[in-house]
Parts: C-alpha cells; sequence; structure tokens
C-alpha cells in the first residue's frame, strides 16, 4: 500500500488532530504502533513537525471521518502527484549506513535463507557478488561482520522484511515465521514511558516551584566522599 511521503511527520499530525486509533495511523503511515505511541508520549527522539496529509492531497477529510467512525477501518490513500523514483539498479542507501550492509546480509542469510539473493539485493540495495562472498565467507572483511537485524541498522523496514520473509516462505512451502517478540513488552514499554513522562512533568513543576533538583543517584561509593 502507498505510503505518505512523510510517515513520521504525517502519524504526529494524525495523533494531534484526530481521534484514530494508533493501529489505523501506523498501518496507514507504515509504522509499528510502538513508533506511534512514542510520538503520542512525546518520546520520540526529536519532536517531529506535523504534516497535514489533507493538505498533501494523501488523505481526505470523508476518509479520516470514516475511519473515527470505524476503528477497523483501513485509511486509503489518495493517488498523490506521480514523483520521480529509481527504475533500475539496487536501492539507495546513505553512505552513513553502507558499511552496515554486510551485517544486514548476514543477518538474513543465516535467519532466513528462504529468501533469494536477488530479493535479498533489492531489500537491502547490494549484489549478488556481495551476497555470495558472505554466503561463502570469502568477503574481504569477513571477519569483521556481525550479523545484525537489517531493521535495527536502518537499511529497511520492519514491513517490508516482514513482507519479503512472508513471500519468500510462501514460495519455499514453508510456514512463515510470526515475530512475536514485543508482545509481551509492549504494555510494559508503554507504562514505563508513560511513568518517565510524568516524573518529568513533576519534576519541572516543582522547580518551577522554587524547588532545588533532586540530585542523581550515585552509582558507586565514590572513595573520596567526605564521611561523617
Amino acid at each position: 500500500m502507498a505510503q505518505p511521503l512523510m510517515p513520521h511527520a504525517t502519524a504526529s499530525w494524525l495523533v494531534d488532530n484526530t481521534s484514530l486509533s494508533f493501529e489505523q495511523i501506523a498501518e496507514f503511515c507504515g509504522l509499528h504502533i510502538l513508533e506511534v505511541q512514542a510520538i503520542a508520549d512525546d518520546t520520540a527522539t526529536t519532536k517531529l513537525t506535523g504534516r497535514d496529509p489533507v493538505r498533501a492531497h494523501e488523505l481526505t477529510m470523508d476518509e479520516i471521518e470514516k475511519g473515527q467512525k470505524d476503528p477497523n477501518y483501513s485509511l486509503k490513500m489518495l493517488k498523490g502527484p506521480e514523483q520521480v523514483r529509481r527504475t533500475k539498479g539496487p536501492r539507495y542507501t546513505p553512505v552513513s549506513k553502507r558499511q552496515d550492509k554486510p551485517d544486514g546480509i548476514a543477518w538474513i542469510l543465516r535467519n532466513h535463507p528462504e529468501i533469494s539473493d536477488g530479493a535479498i539485493g533489492k531489500l537491502i540495495g547490494t549484489t549478488r557478488t556481495t551476497i555470495a562472498a558472505i554466503r561463502d565467507r570469502s568477503h574481504w572483511n569477513i571477519t569483521g561482520i556481525t550479523p545484525k537485524d537489517p531493521v535495527t541498522l536502518g537499511l529497511t523496514s520492519q514491513r517490508e522484511l516482514d513482507a519479503l520473509v512472508a513471500k519468500a516462505a510462501k514460495a519455499a512451502g514453508i510456514e512463515a515465521p510470526v515475530d512475536n517478540r514485543l508482545e509481551g513488552d509492549r504494555e510494559a514499554l508503554i507504562e514505563e514511558l508513560r511513568a518517565q513522562r510524568v516524573a518529568a512533568a513533576a519534576e519541572a513543576q516543582r522547580i518551577a516551584d522554587g524547588g532545588e533538583p533532586v540530585p542523581a543517584a550515585p552509582s558507586f561509593e565514590d572513595p573520596f566522599r567526605k564521611r561523617d
């Protein structure tokens, strides 16, 4: 499904200006629900400036109202103006991320051997030669390669990886793995984020009222601390 041009900024606007559920916003923007939760709780790494998808001609108010009335409704994106896209060649990867490609490739080869080299190349933005070198351990830097999740490395999105794994599993006639890593931790994480936000607000109010900042508890015994 098509996604907005600036998914995080769009999600921020939808959180602030609509009563859509986090699930609906996450699905429309192609984000994980915890990313939307973090935006709503102002715990995202960077405070985002919202981007209005209605003014960007990506959504209509009628579509938003449909979603607000039915939490199970999936928002449908309008077909926006054609954008210039790369039609050939591997995916572009920022220079700062290129050194992480071998780690991401190694992780896929180890955890999802059913995915073809061609599919890995399109997902990560690399060549079959590089993939083959990592597989047979002839890569020039093989001793320095550590398998790491390409999503964590920022080389792809969780949605793209999950879709590729499901497609490869279906083609291979095996059952696609189900990622339940966050199921048990979701509520605990949300509660922790909420508690941190409340504590920070209370501390800021106490300081505004003239109180002294609470010093951080020492993490070790200072041998030079003066004793009574």
